[in-house]
């Protein structure tokens, strides 16, 4: 059951930044087992097939696809059951998962299926994993977040999206900087790095293909930028900038709350 290799469990990883992620990962190193976190275990299994394709025998890393929907707990509980039986224990844990509500609803509806995924779901996640994080030599957890969750920016009249309203995803990412915040003070005491990410602008699923055409229009990065930015914090490469209030930048450096 035990394994000599990185155990690294990244959500919502079959499509955008964590599917780059994921794409990084194999091809860099041999040292981490690639848990593909995907609500759609189909899905999962085409995305995998799909890698093995792509790199053949440069494939670095294994990889295998790990059936988790974050806004349900019977899934998260039994992805939790799966990776304590096979490996008993994870040593790091990307919540990346995330939505942007774009179609028609009324506010609470939004703000409630918003908050579900990029808030309730990285809580729940997170707990139900806590235990198994716990019995890792070298424990990391990292929420993919947004700059668009800072207040620090949403009050700065230069602020280069502040005339973007988008208030439910801002608002459930700005909670999600408060777990991030939360869970940074409370692990340390058993030796967990915590950081909150920006990925920045990048182009993804996030707002389905009217909202990629937007995304490209407007400048949005490769998800592959925000992918090797990861990398580099999984791997230690930025642990010096884990203990400064804020969030870790893709391009280095830390945001404001």
């Amino acid at each position: 059951m035990a394994s000599a290799k990185n155990i690294i469990l990244v959500t919502g990883a079959s499509s955008g930044i964590g599917l780059e992620l994921v794409h990084v990962l194999a091809q860099q190193s041999p040292s981490f087992h690639v848990l593909l976190g995907s609500r759609s275990i189909d899905k999962g299994n085409k995305v995998l097939d799909n890698l093995r394709s792509l790199y053949a025998s440069a494939l670095q890393s294994s990889i295998s696809v790990l059936q988790i929907d974050v806004t349900d707990q019977k899934s998260i509980t039994a992805a939790k059951e799966e990776v304590e039986t096979k490996f008993g224990r994870l040593d790091i844990l990307v919540n990346n998962a995330g939505i942007i509500v774009t179609r028609p609803m009324d506010t609470l509806s939004i703000l409630r299926e918003t908050f579900e995924t990029n808030t309730f779901g990285a809580a729940i996640v997170t707990e139900t994993f806590e235990p198994l994080l716990k019995k890792s030599s070298n424990p990391r957890l990292v929420y993919v977040s947004s700059d668009q969750g800072s207040i620090s920016h949403r009050l700065d009249p230069n602020y280069q999206w502040v005339k973007i309203r988008g208030d439910p995803y801002r608002m459930s990412k700005a909670a999600l900087n408060m777990l991030a915040a939360c869970h940074r003070h409370n692990f340390a005491e058993w030796g967990c790095k915590v950081c909150a990410f920006n990925p920045g602008f990048s182009l993804t699923n996030l707002t389905g293909e009217a909202g990629r055409a937007m995304r490209i229009q407007y400048g949005a990065r490769d998800p592959m930028d925000a992918a090797e930015a990861l990398v580099k914090i999984i791997i230690g490469e930025r642990d010096s900038e884990f203990d400064i209030s804020g969030m870790l930048d893709l391009d280095g450096g830390v945001l404001p709350w």
